[in-house]
C-alpha cells in the first residue's frame, strides 16, 4: 500500500470503551493507516480518552448528533485516495486495506469495496457475506469481485472522490440501513460498488440488538425507495409496510417515521438511471425468492 493512500474513518456516539479497544486494533495494523473519529456529541468523555489515550488519533468534534452524516465529515478530514470505515465496534484485518489499495488502484472505475465481514471473537462470517457473493448483478470485466447494490458500512472502503461526488450518505436517512441508497447514488455516477471477500473486517457488535434499529431500518428502506425507485415500487412498499403496521409495533414506528420524513425524501426525489434500477430490480427478485424459501 502507498503511504498513506488509506484512511479510517469511525463515526462514534457514547461508546468510549468499545471505541478505545477499536482504535488499539487500528493503530496496531501494519498499514498505519490515519485514523479520524468524528465523534456524535459524545457525553459520556470519549473526547477526554481521545485526548488522553490517542493524541495520534485527529478528531472532528461535532456539535451535535449528524447520524451517518458524521463519516462524511470524517472523510472531508482527511486527505488520502481511499477511506475505510469502521464504527467503533469493527476493524480492518492486517493486510486488509493495503489490498484494498491495490484493487482500487488497479480499477479506476471502482468506487466502493464491500469486505467479507467476520463476527465476534470466534470470527464467524456474517450471513450478508454469502448473500453479496451470490449477487445476480455477477462480475464487470472493469471491475474485481462481483457487483453489488448494498453493503455493511462498517467493512467499506471507498474511493474518496467518489464518495464526495455523490455527497456521501443521505440526510434524511440519518443512520440506519443507510448503505443501499450509498450504493445507488455511487452506481447512477457510473462508478462500480462491488463486493470483493480477499478484503476482510471484523465486527464485534453488542450481543444485544439496539433499541428501534428494526423499525429505522424499515423506515429508510421505506424513504430510500421514494428516493431512487419508480413511484409503483414506491407505493407497493408503502402499502406492505401499512399493512404489517396493524399488527407489528415497530412497522407502526416505521410508518410514522417515514410520514415524517416523506416531504423531505419528495424534496430530493431522483429515479435511478434505466441501467441501475434494471439492476435494482434483479436484487429485488433474489430477495424475494430466498424469502419464499426461507
Amino acid at each position: 500500500m502507498k503511504q498513506a493512500s488509506v484512511g479510517v474513518v469511525i463515526a462514534t456516539r457514547d461508546r468510549a470503551p468499545t471505541l478505545a479497544r477499536t482504535l488499539r486494533r487500528l493503530l496496531d495494523l501494519p498499514e498505519q493507516a490515519p485514523v479520524v473519529v468524528a465523534d456524535n456529541a459524545s457525553t459520556d468523555g470519549t473526547r477526554d480518552m481521545l485526548a488522553r489515550d490517542f493524541p495520534q488519533v485527529r478528531v472532528v468534534s461535532l456539535p451535535a448528533n449528524r447520524g451517518a452524516l458524521a463519516r462524511t465529515d470524517g472523510v472531508r478530514a482527511l486527505d488520502t485516495l481511499y477511506v475505510a470505515f469502521s464504527d467503533d465496534d469493527s476493524w480492518w484485518a492486517p493486510g486488509a486495506l493495503s489490498r484494498a489499495a491495490d484493487l482500487l488502484d488497479a480499477h479506476p472505475r471502482l468506487g466502493l469495496i464491500s469486505a467479507r465481514t467476520l463476527v465476534g471473537p470466534a470470527a464467524e462470517p456474517d450471513p450478508l457475506n454469502d448473500v453479496l457473493a451470490a449477487s445476480p448483478l455477477g462480475p464487470a470485466p472493469d471491475l474485481p469481485g462481483v457487483q453489488v447494490l448494498g453493503f455493511l458500512a462498517c467493512a467499506s472502503v471507498v474511493r474518496r472522490s467518489a464518495y464526495l461526488d455523490v455527497g456521501g450518505f443521505h440526510p434524511v436517512l440519518f443512520f440506519g440501513g443507510e448503505e443501499t441508497l450509498l450504493a445507488y447514488d455511487l452506481a447512477a455516477r457510473g462508478w462500480g460498488v462491488t463486493h470483493c471477500p480477499d478484503v476482510v473486517a471484523h465486527h464485534h457488535p453488542a450481543p444485544s440488538p439496539r433499541n428501534g434499529r428494526s423499525a429505522t431500518v424499515r423506515r429508510n428502506a421505506l424513504l430510500t425507495a421514494w428516493l431512487r425507485r419508480p413511484l409503483p415500487h414506491a407505493l407497493a412498499r408503502t402499502v406492505e409496510l401499512a399493512t404489517d403496521a396493524r399488527s407489528d409495533p415497530d412497522a407502526r414506528q416505521a410508518v410514522r417515521e417515514a410520514l415524517a420524513r416523506l416531504p423531505a425524501a419528495l424534496g430530493a426525489r431522483r429515479p435511478l438511471p434505466p441501467d441501475v434500477e434494471h439492476a435494482a430490480c434483479k436484487l429485488d427478485s433474489a430477495a424475494a425468492a430466498i424469502g419464499a424459501t426461507a
